[in-house]
């Protein structure tokens, strides 16, 4: 065990040497994989760094609530122009459920914003203040705390809650505080307050008003855009979401052919998620891939080129009693620290490279849903790749180094 521990130690010392002789080939080789390697880890460092994202959000929804929405609905809720709406009388059938322990609903409307001389257009929420459960639903669900201000309460009038981004990503050219003036379509509110970042641009920029103001801004009705559903303790979410569903539809006078609105659980939700995200980290894994195999043709075009110019060192190392299997392990071994060694720097480069994406994303965009994932079986998983690419890349030229005859090694020129 000591005499094969000395010789795989041997192999070693002999490999790193005759690297270290051809530098500037192994150089190349080592850039080879490096290409691939930083390839790979930085689209699945992104990737998985997203689905990590898309795993908190729906945490934070919890798995007691379900949700209803008109279908056909593109984009956020009551934006797209849909010509099918719910209605106060969906709400009230919702919360007729024996299942359901709070409905909380809201209505949406791009809005004209001025502020400070300057104008910009962003989405407005509508939400029930009057009821302190209903509203808490809707601010939980979303995991929307206060930055700086207070929240809405009840009995307030002419009273907004700004996102994020309008005190910290310069929305307009003067921050918005709490206490300031803004006009939302002519209409003057006061901001009560600002609200911490959610992480995504779209949420970070919106408004909140009561429903009641909404009414009066945008005429609206008794429209409702999205109705969420926390369900009592104990009941099983599905059915409780088909029970709706089909009262829902006896309620709204459609069958299920014509039915006009979706219903869906985060279980479901999750589920859409998960396969776009799987066909995303999908393309973007093979395109790591071709970029591995194309630093692994570097690496056999390397070691064939090798084994040509040190046929007759190869012999010489026979003649002297070396087996094949010595000549196969040391040429295995110095593919297999090619590969090793780019893949060390690829991903040492690779986490600089994703963290300074999700660093430039959450400065310049705002957005805290794209992330580098520095887990730790990606870095295993991204080493592991790099050799096992430079060994298989390698075993071929090395097979064929270690089957050469003594004499025609000795005889070649």
């Amino acid at each position: 065990m000591h005499c094969e521990g000395n010789m795989i130690r041997d192999y070693f010392t002999l490999a790193t040497r005759n690297l270290k002789i051809r530098k500037t080939r192994s150089f190349l080789t080592i850039l080879g994989i490096f290409l691939g390697i930083v390839t790979i880890f930085v689209l699945m460092s992104l990737s998985l760094g997203l689905r990590e994202y898309v795993n908190e959000q729906f945490e934070q929804l919890g798995g007691d609530k379900f949700f209803v929405q008109a279908k056909g609905q593109a984009g956020p809720p009551g934006a797209s122009g849909n010509a099918v709406r719910l209605t106060q009388d969906d709400v009230e059938t919702v919360e007729s459920m024996s299942g359901v322990q709070e409905v909380a609903y809201f209505v949406i409307g791009n809005t004209k914003i001025e502020y400070d001389d300057d104008e910009r257009y962003y989405l407005t929420m509508g939400i029930p203040i009057e009821d302190k459960q209903k509203f808490d639903l809707v601010f939980e669900t979303f995991g929307l705390e206060p930055d700086d201000g207070r929240m809405l309460k009840k009995g307030d009038k002419k009273k907004a809650l700004v996102g994020y981004n309008y005190r910290h990503r310069n929305l307009f050219d003067k921050s918005v505080e709490a206490g300031d003036e803004i006009l939302l379509n002519g209409v003057a509110f006061e901001v009560a307050g600002v609200l911490e970042a959610v992480g995504n641009p779209s949420d970070d920029q919106q408004i909140y008003i009561s429903i009641q103001d909404f009414k009066e801004l945008f005429n609206s009705g008794d429209r409702v855009d999205f109705i969420m559903a926390q369900v009592k303790s104990g009941e099983n979410i599905t059915l409780v979401a088909q029970e709706t569903e089909r009262k829902l539809r006896k309620a709204r006078d459609v069958s299920e052919k014509t039915q006009d609105f979706d219903i869906s659980t985060p279980e479901e939700i999750l589920s859409t998620f998960s396969a776009v995200l799987n066909g995303i980290t999908g393309f973007l894994l093979i395109v790591g891939l071709i970029s591995a195999v194309v630093g692994g043709i570097g690496i056999a075009n390397t070691m064939y080129t090798s084994v040509l110019e040190r046929k007759k060192e190869i012999g010489t190392m026979k003649a002297i009693g070396a087996q094949n299997k010595d000549i196969l392990w040391i040429f295995v071994i110095e593919a297999g620290i090619l590969g090793l060694v780019g893949g060390v720097f690829g991903v040492l480069v690779g986490i600089g490279i994703a963290k300074s994406i999700e660093y430039a994303i959450q400065v310049y965009v705002g957005a805290d849903l794209l992330r580098a994932s520095l887990n730790v079986w990606l870095i295993i998983i991204s080493l592991a790749f790099g050799v096992g690419v430079g060994v298989l890349s390698g075993f071929l030229p090395s097979w064929q180094a270690s089957a050469l005859k003594p004499v025609d090694t000795l005889r070649y020129e």
